[in-house]
């Protein structure tokens, strides 16, 4: 008989169920001995962790203000956070790879990153520029974007819009800052860029790949990328079928680290895939029915999908269609009146332990 002292376990294979564990249980554990203590802090495991974490997506949504929020997940269901740690009433901006950029309400031009599930966060110097809009002068940029590489330490948030004095038009000029949370500084570059017009819906769903920011623009010619390394901003195109117009409704999300669209009828959901990067070479890699759901399709919304599944919100329902078994399934449903509908906050969402600070 072996040693009863012996661990029941290599510690590899402890690693892996741990990794495998929702943020909070994960921290309620720190408590058992002193080398789970230190995990969440050292950098073997938060990668391994973080490499786990970002192959499942939830889905946020404000439901009754703007500090409190639900999480959609596909397997444990419903659960609640708040956001009352930053001590702001604050809206979400954007999200990536587990933080989420969020921007004061009381206080215009003030912004966080944080981690919800680990509750850090860090406030982003004011930048000495004005703001950078085409609303003006609501103080707000057109389009703002938070990239985190988990693999990289660190994060950039983007700003980016055409800024022109009350009473009179832009001039092209389309105006970018960058901030790197390394050096904790902002960079800005100026770029000529014409007609870029984009909807709520496409403003929310930013996407992180391949190093590059991408935005659906409204008039479905074009998906805008903005490349952090070079600070250069470029157009990649979309699939023949969904540029030649249509009529059809179309939402950029990510899928599975590759770039995608969802293209919605009356009564099919098609999924793309971006095949190859470089060539800009897409494939329809799913088509659904949407007759079952007949009566919602006017107003629902894709929020983020992996392999297995896509989570869509309506006015006041979240619900799952799971691509093998192909089920649709009512996964919240708000409850009384609540007046906003959950497509309007509706973000993608993962669970990780990347650092903000």
């Amino acid at each position: 008989m072996g040693n009863p002292k012996d661990p029941l376990f290599p510690d590899e294979v402890i690693l892996q169920i741990l990794a495998r564990l929702p943020v909070k249980p994960l921290f309620r554990f720190k408590s058992v001995c002193k080398s789970w203590c230190r995990l969440p802090s050292e950098s073997y495991f938060i990668t391994l962790f973080n490499q786990v974490s970002v192959k499942e997506q939830t889905l946020v949504a404000e439901v009754t203000d703007s500090s409190s929020l639900i999480c959609v997940d596909n397997v444990r269901g419903v659960s609640e956070f708040s956001l009352e740690f930053l001590r702001d009433r604050v809206r979400i901006r954007a999200s990536c790879n587990g933080l989420l950029c969020c921007a004061s309400i009381p206080e215009k031009g003030v912004y966080y990153v944080c981690n919800p599930s680990t509750r850090e966060f860090r406030m982003l110097p004011r930048s000495r520029e004005r703001p950078v809009t085409r609303f003006y002068p609501d103080g707000e940029a057109t389009l703002v974007g938070l990239a985190c590489d988990v693999a990289r330490k660190g994060f950039y948030v983007v700003m980016a819009g055409y800024h022109r004095s009350f009473g009179h038009r832009h001039d092209g000029s389309f105006i970018c800052l960058v901030f790197d949370s390394v050096t904790n500084k902002w960079r800005k570059f100026v770029s000529a860029l014409e007609g870029c017009g984009f909807t709520h819906m496409s403003k929310n769903q930013v996407v992180f790949v391949n190093g590059k920011l991408h935005w659906l623009m409204s008039g479905l010619c074009y998906v805008l990328a903005l490349d952090l390394e070079h600070d250069v901003w470029s157009k990649v195109s979309l699939p023949d079928e969904i540029s030649c117009g249509g009529g059809n409704r179309v939402y950029l999300l990510e899928l599975d680290g590759f770039l995608s669209v969802i293209q919605l009828s009356d009564v099919w959901m098609k999924i793309w895939k971006m095949r190859d990067y470089e060539s800009e070479s897409w494939s329809v890699v799913d088509s659904i029915s949407l007759r079952c759901i007949k009566g919602l399709v006017p107003g629902i919304f894709p929020i983020c999908q992996t392999g297995e599944y896509v989570l869509l919100a309506t006015h006041k329902q979240v619900l799952v269609y799971q691509r093998r078994s192909k089920l649709w399934k009512e996964m919240f449903s708000v409850k009384g009146s609540y007046s906003l509908p959950l497509w309007f906050s509706a973000h993608a969402f993962r669970s990780t332990i990347v650092p903000c600070n």
